[in-house]
């Protein structure tokens, strides 16, 4: 038999004495659910939206939900909305007496009522997911993440939108089956059919025989003025007769699983995201740190609409203040150059980097594996304008590749220098010592460097000459602005790593196949050693050269992997150049 849950919302229109009276008055009803919804006009909403106003009427204060809520659990499982952050603050005063939570669709991709949530022990609550207007995938999506995320007592699914009055056709009706064949949770329905009609009664006890595990139906009081949410109420003798009449609603399982009116309704009533902070051309949306969520009658980018574009690589091209929404013209897609930082100059192996490896050299190794990567739209080689490396123009490996000389000593400026010839938006760092710098690793972390908004990302752990590092250009003018004369800037990774206040720094776990404990850089013989007797074996068999083929030989042999593993990283070792760049390279 269906629970029911008694659906307040907002009939009492503020006034906290008609609240009281309706409670009382569906007082008989032990048991029973009631839900409740908190809410602060300026957490909800931004001043320009329709209903604004309303909200200010409709707000009680924290201590006057304690008393509804505590008058409501004399006899009743209190559950309540979220809508915003102040819902979450009436949760968390209210934890001991609260039975239940309600998410709507709007607030389904809400980061910043999610993440107050996250902080909050909701293991003793259920939690049910309103999916009207959400596709099939993207709800097996959402329900995976609040059930890892919040980790609720249980979790329920819901179908039934608010709009008034709602049609026959527009109730959802048909989607308790299908939702019941693709989850197994339990499954609430709820309609807004006009309350005048015998349709208010009948619809919901079809569910119930459809296999709705809850019922929730609206009521208001059956004698005072009800001001909001009236449309579909019904009084509490017609809620005595919610277990009549179950004929004449057998047709209504073929109908769109999502219809128009329920678009256009989520479309209207949906939080859409604005930026907390201003940004500027070449940056890119970190999705927990520069959203605010309000309702708004600006015209604006969805959430999913918004990181879609940023997942297929565009960044921010305006100037766009805090406080507005993102458009499409917003953003472009971002030009992605990979620079190769080389030179001839090299104290422990003279002229390592047209030193061979296999038939090539080293460097042109590294561009070799460089030019793997798909994304970038530039291969750049830059070194330096001493004149011993101009001879480096003869080892670009292909014809396509850039060749740039820039300063000597300060990379940063090298780097900035070729980034203004060619309009980049986004590096790939590399170095010209990692000849099996790793494609399929370079994809995985720029993947995350979109996806996470960042200013800078590396992985965490690898095997040395593997990974590359991701950096946004606005991030790294940023570093010159700070540093003019950057004298460490062969050691770019400090800049940022240092300096984790002042940029998103996105330091990434790679999945496990990509990781191992191998030395695949060029800084002594002993590399060169280790690397021939690899190579010889990936050109005999015609391989690529991808990372799982490079792995596949070093697992297998390691007396190979004995050639140079002994040797450690100087920026890792040495303590008195970690201080020193500590140090120089702290804003």
């Amino acid at each position: 038999m269906a629970k029911f849950i008694i659906e307040v919302a907002n009939t009492h229109g503020g006034n906290l004495d008609y609240l009281k009276s309706l409670i009382n008055e569906f007082g008989d009803y032990d048991g029973f659910g009631m839900k409740f919804q908190p809410l602060h006009p300026d957490k909800i909403a931004a001043p320009d939206f329709s209903w604004y106003p309303v909200y200010q009427e409709l707000y009680f204060n924290k201590e006057e939900w304690r008393e509804i809520i505590s008058l409501a659990n004399q006899t009743k499982k209190v559950w309540i909305d979220l809508f915003d952050t102040y819902g979450v603050e009436i949760l968390e005063k209210n934890m001991d007496i609260i039975h239940g939570l309600k998410l709507q669709p709007s607030i389904l991709y809400n980061s910043e009522v999610i993440n107050a949530l996250k902080k909050t022990d909701c293991s003793s609550l259920k939690l049910i997911l309103n999916v009207s207007a959400i596709e099939l995938s993207d709800i097996e999506e959402r329900v995976s993440f609040f059930k890892e995320e919040i980790k609720p007592k249980e979790l329920l699914i819901e179908v039934g939108f608010q709009s008034y009055p709602t049609k026959l056709e527009d109730s959802g009706l048909a989607k308790i089956e299908i939702l019941k064949s693709k989850f197994n949770y339990p499954i609430v329905f709820t309609d807004h059919i006009d309350g005048t009609f015998e349709d208010a009664i009948r619809l919901p006890l079809i569910a119930a025989i459809k296999g709705a595990d809850y019922i929730e139906k609206h009521v208001m009081h059956s004698k005072l003025e009800t001001k909001y949410d009236h449309f579909s109420s019904i009084k509490v003798e017609q809620f005595d007769n919610l277990v009549k009449l179950v004929d004449t609603y057998l047709g209504l399982d073929n109908v769109p699983f999502i219809n128009e009116k329920e678009v256009e309704y989520l479309a209207n009533s949906i939080q859409k995201p604005l930026l907390s902070i201003a940004k500027e051309n070449g940056e890119l949306i970190n999705p927990d740190a520069d959203l605010s969520f309000r309702r708004s009658g600006q015209p604006g980018l969805s959430v999913k609409e918004l990181f879609t574009l940023q997942k297929d690589k565009h960044i921010i091209c305006d100037s766009i203040p805090e406080g507005a929404t993102l458009k499409r013209e917003n953003f472009k897609k971002a030009n992605i150059a990979t620079i190769i930082a080389g030179r001839l100059k090299s104290s422990r192996l003279k002229r390592k980097a047209i030193l061979k490896i296999g038939d090539i050299s080293s460097i042109e190794k590294c561009v070799q594996s460089c030019l793997k990567f798909k994304d970038a739209n530039y291969t750049i080689l830059a070194t330096s304008t001493a004149e011993e490396d101009a001879e480096l123009k003869d080892y670009t490996y292909k014809p396509s590749v850039k060749f740039h000389q820039g300063h000597p000593d300060d990379v940063i400026q090298r780097y900035l220098d070729a980034i203004d010839q060619y309009n980049i938006d986004i590096v790939i760092r590399v170095t010209a010592d990692m000849p099996y710098v790793s494609w399929e690793i370079t994809e995985y972390l720029l993947n995350k460097h979109f996806e996470s908004g960042a200013d800078y990302t590396a992985a965490k752990q690898f095997s040395v000459g593997t990974a590359p590092e991701i950096i946004s250009v606005s991030a790294l003018r940023e570093v010159k602005r700070n540093f003019p004369k950057a004298d460490y800037s062969e050691y770019m990774t400090w800049y940022f790593q240092n300096n984790k206040e002042h940029f998103k720094v996105n330091l990434v776990d790679l999945p496990a196949k990509y990781i191992r404990d191998y030395r695949l850089t060029v800084d002594y013989q002993e590399d060169l050693d280790m690397m021939n007797p690899l190579q010889k074996h990936l050109d005999e068999n015609k391989f690529s050269g991808d990372i799982s083929e490079v792995f596949r030989f070093l697992d297998e042999n390691p007396e190979i992997v004995a050639l140079n593993n002994h040797i450690g990283l100087k920026y890792k070792t040495d303590q008195s150049l970690i201080d020193t760049l500590n140090n120089a390279t702290k804003i």
